[in-house]
This record gives structure tokens, C-alpha cells and sequence, in this order.
């Protein structure tokens, strides 16, 4: 687990940490950096790896030498059943704070985030306050993030470089999985290979990210995880009105949906559209018994507010869509069945507004690799 904290002083990246609240068996350094971005300097940005670590166990850390706050989190299980919280395009609204809420009842073991986290939009203290705002639950269970286009904060001539405080302040772990990139990268939890995508950094059969994708999919064991879950940012398959034609959509899908559908992904995840939509099994727009179900989920509580347009009548391939606030939950039971609800904020139970059970395609004797 990588444990990362900002402090406005300079302190060591250190952590303490171990199974028994208040007795820290072991310790970890790790690096300190920061960035500037036009007048404003953030402040220290500390990375510890810890481990390792026994799975399904609750650890108690402090981050510092002198921090006086215990916190604990829980690593993931090493063998199925596991369970995903995933919301995209989170903000920091009061329905950012309802979607949190919703989450945090869920039990689940990670949260996954396909892009578009903090809408600090060049004002970068807007990032410390949504490092405040997501300590609660980001500081207990592993939050693995991919970018979005409000990650970017690229400004011509003043700031030429593309995602320098997303960079700095949410870093995966892309090295291990052999990407260059912290845009683009993968890792196993339990028996989900799980594939984190770029949409806003080259995508062509040419580039870096193609040619990693190709590699690492070509790497899967099926024995050892038998599905594999990828997300995007700005999603493939959309009937929104909201976000239609974008090259990252589109040219990104002709690139790469090819190796999505040789490799028998189950599920590919997008934000970017501010609603929810769930769409059969699919490529090459059209149904595909052995393609993946395409799930928008980008209605966490952005400031922008819903994309309540989709476009009449609804096409074949798009099964349930519905502009409202909330979050989806994706139970990986066993190895060949896995449950996916989403939840929406309006409901104060914890009812599934929409729900199906999915296969995994590698248990499916007609999608034989």
C-alpha cells in the first residue's frame, strides 16, 4: 500500500504502522517532493510504500514522526469474493458529500475512479480541499484512480505541462506494471486484473500506451484472475446528448477496442458523461455475446451539474440509463460470477436502482480465447 499526506512544514516520510492500535511493530520511509504551478507551491508531498502486508487485515498507522492522529485501513482479500465501490467524476459538492456517505455504508475494499476527481480546474487549493474532503474514506480502504479532462490544467504558455498537480498528488502504481506513464497502468486485486486507461494522453496504435495495453493484456493468467476490468475516462459507448464526437471517445475506441475484445474484458467503466448508463455486451457498436458491458458512471456530484438530454429512442444496445447522482457497486463473487448494482443518492436505503448479474467471459465456453 502506498500512504500518501501533505504537510505544509517540512517533516521525514515516515510511517509507523502495525495490526494493534497504538503498538507499531514496523516503520517506513519513503520520498518527499512538491511542484509549483504558476504563483501557487503546494505544500510537502510525502509517499511511503508499506509492506508487506497480510491481506484482509485491518492496519494502525500514524504518518510523520510526531503525528499524534492514529488512522487504520484494511487491505484488500487475496482471493475472491471481492468488492469495488466506483464513481467517477467526484467533485466537491453537497452531492459529492452524499455520494461519499452512500459509499462509505457499502463495505466494499477499493474504490476505483475513472477520471475527473477534484474540479480544481487551475485553482489548486481546490485540490488540498478535496484531499480533505476524501481523507475519510481514502485514508481507509485503496483509492485508485485514472485521470480526467479537469486533470489536465494545462494553460498555454504560463503552464505548458499537462497533469503536473494530478501527477505530484495522486500517484499509481505504474512502474510496477510496466507502464512510463502515471496516466496509464494495471495491478491484481484478488481475482480481477484490473486496467486503468488514459484517454487524454496518446492513444494510437503507435504510441507508448497502445503498445503497453497490447503487452500487458497479452500477460493476463486466466487461472489467476479470471476477469479483467478496465476503465476509461471518456467512455466508448455513450446516448447522452452530453459529450458526443470527442476524439477521446471515439478514436480511442477504433484504436483500441480490438484488444479490449480479444482479450474478453468484462466490463469497461467511463465518467466524463454526468449521468448513468449500462449497455449490453457490445463492440463494434453492436451486441456481442463475447464483447464487454460498457457502464458509464460519471454522477458523483461534479459542480457541473447533470447531462440529463439522452437521445430518443433509446438505441438496442442501451439497456438502462437514468441522470441522477450516485455510485455503483461491482461484487466479483467467484470466478465465473460477479454482481454489479448502482445506487443512486435520492434513495436514503441502500437499494439497488439497477442490478445484473454478470458472466465471466472466460467461463463461457463460445468466447474460448
Amino acid at each position: 500500500m502506498r500512504l500518501s499526506w501533505i504537510t505544509e512544514n517540512s517533516s521525514p516520510a515516515t510511517v509507523k504502522y502495525g495490526t494493534s492500535p497504538g503498538v507499531y511493530d514496523n516503520s517506513a520511509n519513503g520520498t518527499t517532493s512538491s511542484y509549483h504551478y504558476v504563483l501557487y507551491k503546494s505544500g510537502e508531498i510525502h509517499d511511503v510504500v508499506v509492506g508487506p502486508l497480510k491481506p484482509n487485515t485491518v492496519y494502525y498507522y500514524r504518518c510523520g514522526p510526531d503525528s499524534a492522529q492514529e488512522r487504520s485501513f484494511k487491505t484488500p482479500p487475496a482471493q475472491l469474493p471481492i468488492k469495488f465501490a466506483i464513481v467517477g467524476d467526484l467533485g466537491q459538492t453537497g452531492w459529492t458529500n452524499s455520494t461519499l456517505q452512500h459509499v462509505a455504508k457499502s463495505n466494499y475494499d477499493m474504490l476505483l475512479l475513472p477520471g475527473d476527481l477534484s474540479y480544481a480546474d487551475l485553482d489548486q487549493p481546490l485540490w488540498d480541499s478535496f484531499g480533505r474532503m476524501v481523507e475519510p474514506l481514502a485514508s481507509q480502504r485503496p483509492w485508485m484512480v485514472t485521470q480526467g479532462n479537469h486533470e489536465i490544467e494545462k494553460l498555454p504558455i504560463i503552464h505548458s505541462t499537462k497533469f503536473t498537480s494530478y501527477n505530484a498528488r495522486w500517484r499509481m502504481p505504474f512502474e510496477e506494471s510496466g507502464s512510463n506513464s502515471n496516466l496509464y497502468y494495471s495491478f491484481d486485486a484478488a481475482g480481477v486484473h484490473v486496467v486503468m486507461l488514459g484517454s487524454y494522453t496518446d492513444f494510437d496504435q503507435n504510441s507508448d500506451q497502445y503498445k503497453w495495453l497490447e503487452a500487458d493484456l497479452n500477460k493476463v493468467d486466466r487461472g489467476k484472475t479470471p476477469w479483467i476490468v478496465v476503465l476509461i475516462h471518456a467512455p466508448w459507448y455513450n446516448t447522452n446528448t452530453a459529450h458526443q464526437g470527442e476524439v477521446e471517445s471515439e478514436g480511442m475506441r477504433k484504436a483500441m477496442e480490438g484488444l479490449i475484445h480479444q482479450a474478453r474484458v468484462g466490463v469497461v467503466f467511463a465518467g466524463h458523461v454526468h449521468a448513468y448508463e449500462r449497455f449490453t455486451r457490445v463492440s463494434n457498436g453492436k451486441p456481442d455475446n463475447c464483447g464487454p458491458v460498457h457502464i458509464t458512471i460519471g454522477d458523483g456530484g461534479n459542480r457541473e451539474g447533470l447531462a440529463s438530454r439522452f437521445m430518443n429512442p433509446q438505441p438496442a444496445i442501451s439497456v438502462f440509463r437514468e441522470a441522477s447522482f450516485g455510485h455503483g457497486q461491482l461484487e466479483v463473487v467467484n470466478a465465473t460470477h460477479a454482481q454489479w448494482t448502482w445506487h443512486r443518492n435520492d434513495d436514503d436505503k441502500p437499494i439497488a436502482s439497477d442490478s445484473i448479474w454478470l458472466r465471466s467471459l472466460t467461463s463461457d465456453p463460445t468466447c474460448k480465447l
